[in-house]
């Protein structure tokens, strides 16, 4: 009997081992290709606790090879929801089931777009939305604690997290959230396999010389998705909140099934700064006098993302649902200015928010009166309202998908693509990565939160370059020891998925990425939920992995 055949008489949803399918899973938005066995469409929780069950017990039987890895709309970039046994599909797990106050509550598979336009309608938002908001999924930005645009002011998803209904390793649902004094002590007293779970963990965090490694390794930075987030997830004795440590566990301790977020109620109007930098070493001031005035959103984007756009206007217009003409009439200014002085190092976007037009005006205004005040010969302007914004918004959440889709001959190749560092680092850091980067012949783009030191580096490679694997290996290595040298992060929220997970060791050191073993050992004892991510994977095996010509 196949696995297939198997499956098929533990749950009652899809079940689909066609060739079409397992190739449509092989890969997400990365630079890999793993061919699963069999796809399971999952209709409930129960079909899940069933598939947890089911994995346990053939884990049991000496060498067998049966794991559990979920996937939703495949947007990923790391290679997070690849597996070659058995992949979860959690689409048509897609239901809000809540709306109420301030919180939601939502099945994973839900599409952002659908669920915002839900909250919308309330007038609330789930802040931490991505650039691929009309793509992705809620139980993916869970998975990857994503965050976006709006993380200077609203941080992560993390932070909008209030409790999870998660499917753990005996195959059951549990509800995890944060617990503190009394209920925390209670749950320790519990007998069962979730107070063992808790008292493991408690015992793990709050062991002073294990306390002491986390404290000293955690990441120094505001923004990251690497590794186990014990340094947020509190002592162990005063506070434990398991719901933290799966946030961003890209679904290596458990399986997601239900979501209660936190939302906000987003202020109407904005206006936005716009600062177009022509030398690097700018950085150093105007990043700080940007952050004093405390801005909703800190944005940047590259002369490479620049000229992609301009380059492509006509599908940039298809993207904002607006006329040709009258995009490029808007861009006349930018157009110009290149012309007259070149295309500008760096676009810096900066967007503020208020209760009123006036509000939000006056302070973008204040901003761009400050940046001509201390640079005299500084080109900025600004863009009065949403509407002025919407195309510096276009550019920076389209070029990516304009790069994948136009470049002929060549792809994208996310490797290094989301490392973070001290904002007041940047004028250093980015000459010096700027230099690694030339030796190498690529086309590539970089954007990012610059507000949060957070880039997005996306190069364009030929699949069937000689030694390109290597050169994708060379090349990480130099960017994360660049990246070490500054205490920064590997990443800022695309999360470790194949690409990343040799690296792990690198960022957080040998002792803290013991903790982490332990942490995936209490967990997942049988190593059945999406083995290879987190830890466990060396670097030949990613290399492996890569979807290049054999």
């Amino acid at each position: 009997m196949s696995l297939a055949d198997d499956l098929r008489t533990i749950v009652r949803c899809e079940v689909d081992d066609s060739p079409a399918t397992l190739d449509k899973n092989s890969r997400d938005a990365s630079l890999f290709r793993v061919v699963p066995q069999v796809v399971v469409r999952a209709q409930s929780a129960g079909d899940i606790c069933a598939l947890v069950r089911y994995a346990n017990g053939q884990k049991e039987t000496p060498k067998a090879h049966v794991s559990l890895t979920v996937r939703a709309a495949g947007t990923d970039m790391s290679g997070g929801p690849l597996n070659d046994s058995i992949i979860i599909d959690t689409t048509h797990l897609n239901k809000l089931l809540e709306l109420k106050d301030t919180e939601a509550t939502v099945e994973p598979g839900m599409l952002f777009r659908d669920f915002d336009k839900e909250t919308k309608k309330f007038g609330l938002e789930l802040p931490s939305y991505t650039a691929s908001r009309e793509i992705n999924t809620v139980g993916g930005m869970a998975a990857n604690d994503s965050g976006g645009e709006k993380n200077l002011k609203y941080g992560k998803t993390a932070r909008w997290v209030e409790e999870l209904e998660v499917a753990l390793a005996d195959g059951e649902l549990h509800l995890l959230k944060n617990l503190e004094g009394d209920a925390l002590r209670a749950k320790l007293q519990e007998p069962g396999y979730e107070g063992d779970l808790y008292r493991k963990v408690s015992a793990l965090v709050a062991t002073p010389v294990h306390a002491s490694v986390i404290a000293k390794n955690k990441p120094h930075v505001e923004k990251n998705s690497s590794g186990y987030a014990l340094w947020d997830i509190g002592d162990g004795v005063h506070s434990l909140n398991l719901a933290r440590l799966m946030v961003g566990a890209q679904g290596t301790l458990g399986i997601i099934t239900k979501i209660k977020f936190k939302l906000v109620k987003p202020k109407p109007f904005s206006a936005m700064t716009i600062i177009f930098v022509r030398n690097l070493s700018q950085l150093g001031e105007l990043v700080p006098e940007v952050l004093k005035y405390k801005p909703d959103s800190f944005e940047s984007y590259d002369d490479h993302t620049f000229s992609i756009a301009m380059r492509y206007l006509p599908e940039l217009a298809g993207q904002m649902k607006t006329g040709l003409i009258a995009l490029g009439i808007s861009f006349i200014p930018e157009l110009l200015m290149a012309l007259t002085g070149g295309v500008p190092k760096l676009v810096l976007i900066v967007e503020f928010r208020g209760d009123t037009q006036k509000e939000a005006l006056e302070r973008a205004e204040a901003l761009m009166t400050e940046v001509k005040h201390n640079r005299e010969h500084e080109s900025v302007r600004v863009a009065k309202n949403e509407a002025a914004s919407r195309k510096y918004w276009a550019v920076r959440r389209e070029s990516f998908n304009l790069l994948r889709k136009k470049i002929r001959g060549k792809r994208t190749a996310p490797f290094i693509d989301d490392f973070v560092v001290p904002p007041a680092t940047l004028p250093e850091f980015l000459p010096k990565l700027e230099k690694i980067l030339s030796k190498y012949n690529l086309v590539y783009t970089v954007a990012g939160h610059v507000g949060d030191g957070n880039f997005h580096i996306i190069p364009l490679v030929d699949p069937h370059t000689p030694g390109l694997a290597k050169v994708i290996d060379e090349l990480s290595h130099k960017v994360y020891d660049l990246v070490a040298l500054y205490r920064g992060s590997i990443t800022g929220e695309h999360n470790d998925g194949l690409v990343r997970t040799p690296y792990v060791g690198k960022m957080f050191g040998p002792e803290m990425l013991a903790l982490f073993m332990e942490v995936k050992k209490i967990f997942d004892p049988q190593n059945i939920f999406n083995p290879g991510k987190k830890v466990g994977l060396t670097f030949s095996d990613a290399i492996a992995k890569l979807d290049l010509p054999k």
